[in-house]
């Protein structure tokens, strides 16, 4: 069978299977079967709830749960696999179910035990418009009457293992790959060319004033826009210098993590943090601050990657720079527009509370984004992960993760013939679940299935079908659930026609959300 029509084939099943789960029996998209038999205890709900929950044994029928915020399983690695699925269960499996049962760390009893929303000590969540004032800063008088800020026992671990990660990336690729780096540095200036490099001087190379100019005229607009809108964006011109910088430092070593296992650590936290720290108060600052560098460095990995693409399949240099160009106006306008559209014609969007049980408008990436804000922005680092907050151990992560890499290497170089001891990847490992939330253990059960059967058994003992299917089997997986969800937007979500009975209301784990500890009320969930 031809490639091309292995992919028609897997498009059109995949466009109509996804039909049933995208629209006619959405519980398939989270089959949390532990909360069906144990429909009344809150502590099994928490452990089997996939979207709420530790999500043991919760599967899924949905290709867009497996694939929607891991990429695709089928394009990592077998051992990115494996370290992905050890940091999982380190985390979801040992470290949260000890924190929160066996020690009750931080009160952890008293809030969800899966949630990124910010709570008050009572369990209750925490009122955000109440400590803001007219200028979008923190209103002291008003945090002080309700209280620091908690979180649920597993958003506080996952910003202690994201301290860890950024640090262990760093020690990682300047003990693993520092000589490399180096060794490729030096033979750039010798003139040494590989094969490819070779043939791609057959075209035009790309001018450096393209990418000057281009520079210049995006640094001015983004200065001006810091300058004269200073009361709406709240960041200082420096911020924009000093974001510059940080994605700058850290886009050679986070491009050597993506390069060698398909997982890309990002900046998000450690910005926030940096900025928190010195303009605390302002929420926008932050967001704005960590827009330019975490983005500013993921984009530069996306380029890099697309370029390298591009250099391996003989794509001629400016065609490439003018279609990213191109692209880049096209997708920022078109996005802006389309999410500007959408704030304004879907009611009661992004607000979990308001929205129907299987409502796609959740906006679970927006919402951790929002909850950032607060933590690092208006309420600031010191007031949470300081001397004024609840969590000033989780800064130990540091110096965990720089050490990490550190002791991975002595024992390579103390065990040089044990081939498996250099594959042991900490900034994948202790990053496993920088994604979650949004992403949740559904999400990361279902990938490291599905990766594992391609990646390992099928690649081991069905290698030339997986040589010549694997990729165009992904490929084709995503086109047809794509096109499904756009025509099921635009035929019935649109309207909001949508079927009511016990298959599309949700997972059927309502009890995943409440607390476990003595005497907390919350509305919706039983008093111990």
């Amino acid at each position: 069978m031809t490639r091309a029509k292995f992919f028609l084939i897997v498009l059109i099943c995949s466009f109509s299977w996804y039909l049933v789960p995208g629209y006619l029996f959405t519980t398939l998209s989270s089959i949390s079967w532990v909360c069906w038999i144990f429909s009344k205890s809150v502590t099994a709900q928490q452990i089997g709830s996939g979207l709420k929950g530790l999500g043991l044994g919760a599967l899924t029928l949905d290709w867009i749960v497996v694939a929607s915020f891991l990429l695709g399983p089928l394009i990592s690695p077998f051992f990115a696999i494996v370290n992905v699925f050890v940091g999982y269960v380190l985390i979801i499996y040992i470290a949260i179910p000890i924190a929160y049962w066996g020690l009750d760390l931080y009160n952890a009893s008293r809030f969800p035990i899966f949630s990124s929303h910010l709570f008050i000590a009572q369990g209750q969540e925490y009122n955000i418009k109440e400590i803001v004032n007219d200028k979008f800063e923190i209103d002291l008088a008003k945090y002080e009457e309700q209280g620091r800020i908690n979180l649920s026992m597993f958003f506080a671990l996952s910003y202690g293992f994201g301290f860890a990660t950024i640090a262990s990336t760093l020690t990682h690729v300047a003990l693993f790959y520092g000589r490399e780096i180096y060794d490729r540095y030096r033979a750039s200036y010798k003139g040494k060319e590989d094969i490819h490099t070779r043939l791609m001087k057959n075209y035009k190379d790309i001018p450096y004033w393209w990418f000057y100019i281009l520079l210049a005229a995006t640094f001015v607009a983004l200065l001006v826009l810091c300058i004269f809108l200073n009361d709406q964006v709240q960041m200082p011109w420096w911020g924009l210098l000093f974001a510059g910088a940080m994605a700058f430092v850290f886009t050679l070593p986070i491009s050597i993590i993506t390069a060698t296992t398909n997982q890309t650590p990002g900046l998000n936290i450690i910005t926030e943090y940096v900025m928190g720290l010195i303009y605390p108060g302002r929420p926008i600052a932050n967001v704005c601050f960590k827009t330019y560098g975490y983005m500013s460095m993921a984009q530069a990995v996306s380029f890099l990657n697309d370029f390298k693409l591009g250099h391996y399949m003989k794509i001629p240099p400016r065609s490439m720079f003018i279609v990213q160009f191109i692209g880049t106006v096209l997708a920022g306008t078109i996005n802006l527009a389309v999410a500007w559209w959408l704030l304004n014609s879907i009611e009661n969007i992004c607000q979990d509370d308001l929205l129907p049980v299987d409502s796609p408008w959740t906006c679970p990436g927006d919402r951790v984004f929002f909850d950032a804000s607060v933590i690092w922005g208006l309420v600031g680092p010191k007031r949470i992960f300081g001397s004024l907050g609840n969590y000033p151990a989780m800064n130990w992560f540091f110096v965990g993760g720089a050490l990490g890499p550190v002791i991975v290497w002595l024992l390579h170089k103390t065990f040089p013939k044990q081939s498996w001891i250099p594959l042991i990847n900490l900034p994948v490992l202790l990053g496993t679940t920088g994604m979650m939330p949004a992403a949740t253990p559904l999400n990361y059960n279902s990938w490291i299935i599905v990766g594992t059967i391609f990646n390992f058994f099928i690649f081991r003992y069905r290698k030339q079908w997986w040589q010549r299917y694997n990729y165009i089997l992904s490929a084709a997986l995503d086109a047809g659930v794509a096109f499904m969800a756009i025509l099921l937007y635009f035929s019935v979500g649109m309207e909001n026609r949508s079927l009511t009975w016990w298959g599309t209301d949700g997972e059927h784990c309502e009890l995943a959300t409440c607390p476990t500890a003595m005497g907390i009320v919350v509305e919706g969930c039983p008093v111990n």
